[in-house]
């Protein structure tokens, strides 16, 4: 019985360690991912603003067709001036240069605006290739590094693997089971140090009768506030 309880207590550290490995192996895999959006992210951010770049340039070149209109109103209007007879006539076309001079100055300010917003456009979509050039050259090799270390941690997990099916094979079925369940129940942990008195695992009060069962090893017994194996750990003579 006292190696069934040593085998159970090996299973026990084995399991603890696959479980921090696959914690550690799923941290890794989150860090690979983000490298790849990171990418992701680059590219959009690029894009759109390659996106703002043509918007601009097409509402730029919307108000110099607008402008060009207004000049060639202007233009027309002037020259009707001259076959003009009436001064009422005179008065209204002189309102309507007015009015399409003060627009075309406009359009000439929200002209000069979108210029200089594709100017900062260029300057911003130059730095986001320069960045997103950089970003890809880098993102492979750590994508590599990163895939290594992930392999890696599989490596442990594979050998604490095969130990634990080593030791399984040597337990019998049902309690292997029992073990099993117990671990899903309980957090990971299907075995509990029984010291001084104390389940560890809940820290509950032991029954003494219970306890001093536990030094003779000859059976298996539960801690019957957890259901948790119990495995007695005394304290060092001095």
């Amino acid at each position: 019985m006292k190696k069934r309880l040593n085998l159970l207590e090996q299973l026990q550290e084995i399991d603890q360690q696959v479980d921090i490995l696959k914690g550690s192996q799923s941290g890794l895999q989150a860090e690979l991912n983000g490298i790849s959006q990171a990418l992701d992210a680059a590219r959009e951010g690029l894009a759109t603003l390659k996106t703002r770049s043509v918007q601009t340039e097409t509402k730029k070149g919307e108000l110099e067709a607008c402008h060009a209109a207004e000049l060639e109103n202007i233009r027309r209007s002037e020259t009707n001036m001259k076959e003009i007879k009436t001064n009422k006539e005179y008065q209204a076309v002189g309102r309507e240069i007015a009015a399409a001079r003060k627009q075309v100055s406009e359009l000439e300010e929200q002209v000069l605006l979108k210029i200089s917003q594709l100017e900062e456009l260029s300057a911003e979509v130059a730095t986001a290739e320069a960045d997103l050039s950089e970003l890809e050259q880098n993102t492979e090799l750590r994508r590599s590094e990163k895939q290594l270390e992930i392999d890696k941690v599989q490596q442990d997990i594979d050998s604490d693997c095969k130990r634990r099916e080593t030791i399984t094979k040597d337990l019998p079925a049902n309690l292997v089971k029992r073990y099993n369940s117990l671990r899903e129940q309980r957090r990971g942990q299907a075995l509990a140090i029984a010291k001084d008195g104390f389940c560890q695992g809940c820290n509950m009060h032991l029954p003494p009768q219970l306890y001093n069962s536990l030094f003779k090893g000859d059976e298996l017994h539960a801690c019957p506030h957890c259901q948790r194996v119990l495995i007695l750990k005394q304290q060092p003579v001095v």
